[in-house]
């Protein structure tokens, strides 16, 4: 069978990660990297042996017969890239978050049933072992029903590219709660079967990034650039069901990096990292271990694109989740700005 043709739109962090597994995975070619900045496309065009560069990505689209296209771009233009390559009939992978805000990820997903094409959503923790492990056990006959859950995204010294796009909020829209927060959200939402989201109690602090203190490894930093976002997210969000989540994001906090999601049923409770189940039986605390099957996640991103292009399956990286888990944050930024609860809308 006939490899999907595949551009990677966006020659930074992300995107090298996503080109380097299309030139490598055995049902894709990559055909042509986009950036603005060519020269960075050209350098990592030379590294993946690939023929095809570009500044531009509409000359990209016009030039190129592509199956597919993945976003790997700052924030600000998800949205438009997204549309833009849609409705020149292509199917699209699009990176977390899925847009600036819901209103925009929802033009995301009318575009997608306007044009009949896939947009799938890059949310990498589904794709994980772990992940599949846990949302494997996450049935109501193991947690019987559900009423809390916490998703804990911490990065102690992390944050990506100071100055950079990255904590510039006309670009990024925000700092972890943008970054790290559709991690967290989602994948407690997922374990949850995406309860519908009501009223949200939100706090935002930004005490270490201004200060130009807790930097961390990714992204490119640029000098004498902006941080105008915030560093720790806090949020109670409530749930249709009687369900509360607990979501706590942060870039820059002095502890040590946490990154968990636990769901508490009235049966049994479950963890993603590790991933085990908890439960009671004559008294005493069972665990039990979730069985693993290894992978590399972002290539598991890239398997799924092309079952979806070629079967008509639905993505498991759902736009329809991806424009709920907007609606949270957005509601989170409003209340932190208020400091009142508010409705998500």
């Amino acid at each position: 069978m006939d490899k999907l043709r595949f551009g990677v739109i966006g020659a930074g962090s992300i995107g090298a990660i996503h080109a380097n597994n299309v030139k490598h995975n055995s049902k894709t070619e990559l055909i042509a990297i986009c950036d603005i900045r060519e020269e960075r496309a050209k350098k990592l065009a030379r590294k993946l042996k690939v023929k095809k560069t570009y500044a531009n990505y509409l000359d990209m689209l016009d030039n190129e017969k592509l199956d597919a296209v993945i976003d790997g771009i700052p924030n600000y233009l998800h949205a438009k890239i997204a549309i833009d390559v849609l409705g020149r009939g292509v199917n699209v992978l699009s990176e977390k978050p899925m847009a600036m805000n819901a209103r925009e990820a929802q033009t995301m997903v009318d575009a997608a049933k306007r044009t009949g094409k896939i947009l799938a959503l890059g949310m990498t923790q589904r794709f994980t072992a772990e992940g599949a492990a846990a949302k494997a056990a996450a049935t109501p006959e193991n947690l019987g029903n559900v009423y809390f859950a916490k998703a804990s995204l911490y990065r102690g010294l992390g944050i990506p590219g100071y100055g950079s796009w990255f904590t510039t909020k006309a670009q990024a829209g925000g700092g972890p709660l943008m970054d790290l927060g559709p991690h967290a959200i989602d994948f407690a939402m997922y374990l949850m079967n995406f309860p519908r989201p009501l009223r949200v109690r939100g706090v935002t602090f930004s005490k270490l990034g201004p200060k130009g203190l807790g930097k961390g490894g990714w992204g490119t930093p640029e000098s004498g650039g902006v941080f105008d976002v915030e560093d720790l997210g806090v949020a109670l969000v409530e749930l249709a069901g009687g369900i509360t989540m607990l979501v706590e994001v942060s870039w820059a906090t002095y502890l040590q990096d946490v990154w968990n999601v636990n769901v508490l049923g009235d049966k049994a409770g479950i963890s993603f990292h590790p991933p085990v189940l908890i439960s009671e039986k004559k008294g005493k605390a069972k665990v039990t271990k979730l069985v693993i099957k290894k992978g590399e996640p972002y290539m598991r991103e890239i398997d799924d694109l092309v079952h979806c292009i070629k079967t008509g399956k639905e993505p498991l990286g759902r736009p329809e989740d991806g424009v709920v888990i907007m609606s949270i944050i957005d509601a989170i930024y409003r209340s932190a700005q208020t400091g009142t609860e508010v409705s998500v809308e």
